[in-house]
């Protein structure tokens, strides 16, 4: 069974969207690259963080959108995923399988609305 303490133990773990995230959203073409988000990316991955590229793109279309999308943070970005589209190997292990939902402590993503709300800040409305 999980418990709250083995999550504990897992690493950190960043899930981030694609389109409108890590590059300007222009699908199913792939726009310019945000590259401030990819540097705080990066940066995070130098710090230990395990990173899921989180995208409704997928390879069942005639563009096979989501090799794209890959091989497009690969090749330009330099941006390498410890998992797509799926939970990291140690969560796997912790839930005995693959969840629907990727397990994350953060998600990244442009449609995202703030949940954390301030005086005044009302996200909901």
């Amino acid at each position: 069974m999980t418990t709250k303490n083995n999550m504990l133990k897992l690493p950190k773990i960043l899930a981030v969207d694609f389109d409108g995230t890590l590059v300007e959203d222009e699908f199913p073409d792939i726009g310019k690259p945000k590259w401030d988000i990819v540097l705080r990316v990066k940066k995070l991955q130098e710090q230990g963080w395990k990173t899921v590229l989180w995208t409704c793109r997928d390879d069942n279309t005639p563009e096979e959108n989501l090799s794209k999308a890959v091989n497009y943070c690969t090749e330009v970005l330099d941006l390498k995923f410890d998992a797509v589209n799926t939970n990291i190997d140690e969560v796997k292990e912790m839930f005995i399988n693959d969840t629907r939902k990727v397990y994350a402590d953060y998600y990244l993503d442009d449609k995202n609305l703030p949940i954390l709300g301030g005086r005044g800040h009302k996200p909901w409305q």
